[in-house]
């Protein structure tokens, strides 16, 4: 039975239960993009293009997005915290043989697999640490793990991108295992137990947007920004080197004034998207759009780094208002609709690296901003063109998705 009532366990441990759960999208989102700053001398070292190194990021993003409705699906009954728990297993391992992996084939495998897990914890991160608090504060346990985001970008892409100029790529993703590792005790530390609660059948996922015209929608609109965005940011490395001559430390930084505006971008959208999901999505995704045509026009690093902390701002506010559309779009079914939302993000990262990686081989690096702009501008005028239909203004503080009767403690 549906109930709409107050957890009974809002308490610190609760809370540290959201943090663990930032930490786990934080370990999770840095695996995945970790190629992004570490493209150059990956594909260096195991003797391949930087368009063929994208695959890295490709591979990922098919598994993550085209398994996750089924593996959802047939986990339904398994109780959350455990199914989290075996994700970060899975995550450290993966990790671990990245960072001994004697060839590339063996890393691309290795990477496929991990997307898989990366996939399921897309779909159900969210809604986890939605239900740790008191329904009223539902939404800023959600804005709270979407930060993890943001922290990416600012600390974790950087960090691995320094820690590779020091170490090597090798050591880099060996010390992610380390991190990995501890993220999963902290997950089976202060987690309680959640037991499965509006996961649905496979036929029911696919069925959704089917009949949810809203829903359907928002799925477009993601297909087309996360292909646009991830297209031109997964090759933003070697952009930066060929138009702005950038350093490993110059590119540190540039990514980090990304991440700080992904930071700031998030916190904005936290106090907006439960008034105007539609209206946020619309000003973020006009902003990426900006930062893109920025970028083709910037000349030397300061202009760089200008446009990368707007693209941040911009990201920030588009990715934390598309989850929040999802949820208007579906209310009932969040956790399914969660997963039909990371099939589509994540196969829309594989393809934007893939059809990046192709731009950049073929065209250059310049192309791929290019391709960035296009997808981007083509997501925003979609949005526009469908008026309200995407999103509907959520109440107060209280975007939680409905609820079955409050977890149990642990």
């Amino acid at each position: 039975m549906i109930t709409h009532g107050t957890h009974p366990h809002a308490t610190v441990r609760s809370w540290l239960g959201v943090a663990a759960i930032t930490a786990s999208l934080f370990v999770f989102l840095t695996t995945e993009l970790m190629p992004v700053g570490l493209l150059t001398p990956m594909s260096t070292s195991l003797r391949i293009s930087v368009g063929a190194a994208g695959l890295m990021v490709t591979l990922y993003g098919v598994s993550a997005g085209l398994g996750v409705p089924f593996i959802v699906a047939w986990t339904r009954r398994v109780n959350r915290r455990v199914l989290l728990s075996t994700l970060l297993a899975i995550l450290t391992l993966g990790n671990t043989i990245t960072a001994i992996s004697p060839n590339y084939p063996l890393v691309l495998t290795t990477r496929l697999i991990m997307g898989f897990a990366s996939g399921v914890f897309w779909a159900i991160g969210v809604s986890m640490a939605m239900r740790l608090v008191a329904e009223r504060h539902a939404s800023r346990a959600a804005a709270i793990v979407m930060s993890g985001i943001s922290i990416a970008a600012v600390v974790g892409i950087p960090l691995g991108t320094l820690l590779e100029s020091l170490t090597g790529w090798r050591t880099t993703f060996l010390i992610w295992a380390g991190l990995s590792v501890l993220v999963f005790l902290a997950v089976v530390t202060v987690i309680p137990s959640l037991p499965s609660t509006n996961a649905v059948s496979v036929r029911e996922v696919f069925g959704l947007p089917l009949k949810n015209v809203p829903l359907r929608l928002v799925l477009f609109t993601v297909v087309l920004f996360v292909l646009g965005h991830f297209g031109a940011y997964t090759f933003v490395r070697p952009y930066l080197e060929h138009s702005a001559a950038a350093t490993p430390f110059f590119i540190t930084a540039a990514l980090m004034a990304y991440g700080a505006g992904g930071a700031a971008g998030n916190f904005v959208a936290g106090h907006t998207v439960t008034r105007n999901p539609r209206g946020s999505f619309i000003v973020g995704c006009a902003g990426l759009v900006t930062s893109l045509l920025l970028l083709t026009i910037a000349h030397g690093q300061a202009g760089s780094v200008i446009a990368l902390a707007v693209w941040g701002v911009s990201f920030g506010v588009v990715q934390l208002s598309q989850i929040t559309m999802t949820q208007a779009a579906a209310p009932d079914t969040f956790e399914a609709a969660m997963s039909l939302n990371t099939m589509a993000y994540n196969t829309s990262i594989a393809l934007g690296a893939l059809f990046g990686g192709l731009f950049a081989d073929h065209l250059g690096v310049t192309s791929v901003v290019w391709f960035g702009v296009t997808l981007t501008a083509a997501s925003l005028l979609l949005t526009v063109g469908t008026r309200r239909k995407t999103s509907h203004a959520l109440p107060g503080d209280t975007p939680a998705p409905t609820r079955t009767q409050p977890a149990e403690r642990a």
